[in-house]
C-alpha cells in the first residue's frame, strides 16, 4: 500500500503563490514501483481534473489552464511531490489531490486551495 498526505492549501488572493507538498509512505516495495505521481484537483460541482504528472525519470506534463504557471516536482530521498502554483487565478480553486500510479492507482485526501480577493 502507498499513503499520500497532501499539505499546503490555504486561501490567497488572485496573483499569489502557494506550494502544495505530497509525502509518500507505505510499503517501500510499492513505493519504489511508482511509475508516476501527479496533481488532480476538483472544484465545487465540477468533475474532478487532471492538473499535472511527474513520471519516474522526472518528465512533466501539465495541462494547458496550468502550464506556465505551476510547476510539479520531486525529492526522492524524501519522497514527497511538491506542486508550486504561481499567478493563481480564482479558477484555481479546488480541492488538489495528490495521486501515484504504482500498478493501483492511490490518492491522498485532499487540500483545499482557494484563491478570492
Amino acid at each position: 500500500q502507498v499513503q499520500l498526505v497532501e499539505s499546503g492549501g490555504g486561501l490567497v488572493q488572485p496573483g499569489e503563490s502557494l506550494r502544495l507538498s505530497c509525502a509518500t509512505s507505505g510499503s517501500i516495495f510499492r513505493i519504489n514501483a511508482i511509475s508516476a505521481m501527479g496533481w488532480y484537483r476538483q472544484a465545487p460541482g465540477k468533475q474532478r481534473e487532471w492538473v499535472t504528472t511527474i513520471t519516474r525519470d522526472s518528465n512533466t506534463l501539465y495541462a494547458d489552464s496550468v502550464k506556465g504557471r505551476f510547476t510539479i516536482s520531486k525529492d526522492n530521498v524524501k519522497n514527497t511531490v511538491y506542486l508550486q502554483m504561481n499567478a493563481l487565478k480564482p479558477e484555481d480553486t479546488a480541492v488538489y489531490y495528490c495521486s501515484a500510479r504504482a500498478g493501483n492507482m492511490y490518492w491522498g485526501q485532499g487540500t483545499q486551495v482557494t484563491v478570492s480577493s
